[in-house]
């Protein structure tokens, strides 16, 4: 592809995503709803908020099914959205538009790019009360995604990656990045089945490559509580670059020996910190 030699020389992190899990989902997955009769141990005193996950690049919201089910048991309404990845600004508009639908207290959870996403839409809300970031970024206005990666050693991302570049009608060429089938698994999600890992590979959805080179606008971390899970065995964003950006916000931080797919390897984990941070937030 025209310009492909560039972009690889420059590296582009992989906001993702996170991973997908078993099982492709066309559209946005939502789970969950007020809390009701139903809802185990919720009164109208202690209801508990809506947990709203955002998924990265290179997935979709299949990628936190075992969180959802784990979440919902505990009696979490859950809503996971279809991130459009094209742009933190204007994926943020689109987590913002689904917000406004819900009503009451939340928590916004984002998995690798997805905290762009978050830190975007969650900013000026006083109904977000925390904010989760799941082997994410935390970009402070006037940053990128690439350029926090590339503050730190570590990533193998670049060399994985395959560019689609397309001209839609009436539009401007447009490169999506993909990660290479053959690659996946060891790049995004190591510590996953293998079979499991074929099927996200699969079902993956690419993220714009100038998403990753776009500047945060706003940060919702200067302004809320934070938790983040950071991933020491990541190939995606270094556990460098996640530590840092995570003492930078305050956050109350959990580390584990997990791949960048960690909501896919380690779901009691990850539910474990949102509901610490729901709690916390309430």
């Amino acid at each position: 592809m025209a310009g492909s030699n560039n972009w690889r020389k420059r590296w582009f992190p992989t906001v993702v995503v996170p991973m997908v899990a078993a099982g492709a989902v066309l559209g946005s997955v939502v789970v969950g709803g007020p809390a009701n009769a139903t809802t185990p141990t919720v009164t109208a005193e202690r209801a508990r908020p809506t947990v709203v996950l955002e998924h990265g690049a290179f997935a979709d919201g299949s990628s936190w099914s075992s969180v959802i089910t784990r979440l919902r048991a505990d009696g979490y309404p859950v809503v996971a959205p279809a991130n459009p990845l094209r742009g933190p600004a204007a994926d943020a508009a689109v987590l913002r538009s689904v917000l406004d639908g819900i009503q009451g207290p939340k928590v916004l959870v984002g998995h690798s790019y997805g905290g762009s996403v978050i830190s975007a839409a969650g900013a000026n809300d006083p109904e977000v009360k925390a904010l989760v970031y799941v082997a994410a970024f935390l970009p402070a206005p006037g940053e990128t995604a690439l350029e926090l990666t590339n503050k730190f050693p570590g990533s193998t991302l670049p060399d994985a990656l395959n560019p689609i570049t397309y001209t839609p009608a009436g539009g401007t060429a447009t490169t999506d990045l993909y990660i290479r089938a053959d690659k996946f698994r060891h790049q995004f999600a190591a510590d996953v089945p293998a079979a499991q890992a074929a099927v996200m590979a699969a079902a993956q959805r690419p993220v714009a490559q100038s998403a990753l080179a776009e500047k945060a606008t706003a940060a919702a971390w200067q302004e809320k509580p934070s938790w983040d899970i950071v991933t020491t065995q990541d190939l995606n964003i270094p556990a460098a670059a996640q530590l840092y950006m995570a003492r930078r916000a305050h956050a109350h931080v959990t580390e584990v020996a997990a791949s960048h797919s960690v909501a896919v390897s380690h779901p009691a984990l990850v539910a474990q910190v949102i509901e610490e941070a729901a709690r916390a937030g309430r």
